[in-house]
């Protein structure tokens, strides 16, 4: 496995979920919304329309960006960290989402995980490289 990789992987989970909200989004409503809550109204098709062309954006530079080290460990952190909180809040404190919006938890998790592994890698391969 290499840290070039493992930033694939992670721009493919920003890609496939962004894409997901982007090009279907009052599906994403349907599916993720507590059921009195997953009305796709447009103002919610646009909104998470929006969320989904953000995303495919990030994936698109994460793909297409070449990563060091600190890039990895700041990405892993940052991008998944507030996301964790947004998930906890609207999960379990204000529950909006239902169950399968633990896809994006697990999305979450492949952000964090997949940042701190491709640090390692990375720092690694930065260190072997000739000088």
């Amino acid at each position: 496995m290499t840290s070039r990789t493992l930033q694939i992987c992670l721009a493919a989970i920003f890609l496939f979920l962004g894409a997901w909200c982007l090009l279907a989004p009052g599906m994403v409503v349907r599916v993720t919304f507590r059921p009195e809550l997953a009305t796709a109204t447009e103002q919610a098709r646009f909104l998470m329309g929006c969320f989904g062309a953000q995303a495919v954006l990030c994936g698109t530079i994460i793909a297409t960006s070449r990563f060091t080290p600190t890039t990895f460990l700041i990405f892993g952190l940052v991008g998944s960290v507030p996301f964790f909180a947004f998930n906890i809040w609207f999960w379990l404190i204000e529950p909006v989402l239902n169950t399968w919006m633990l896809l994006d938890l697990a999305g979450n998790i492949g952000i964090f995980a997949t940042g701190l592994w491709g640090w390692r890698l990375a720092r690694r391969e930065h260190l072997a490289a000739p000088a």
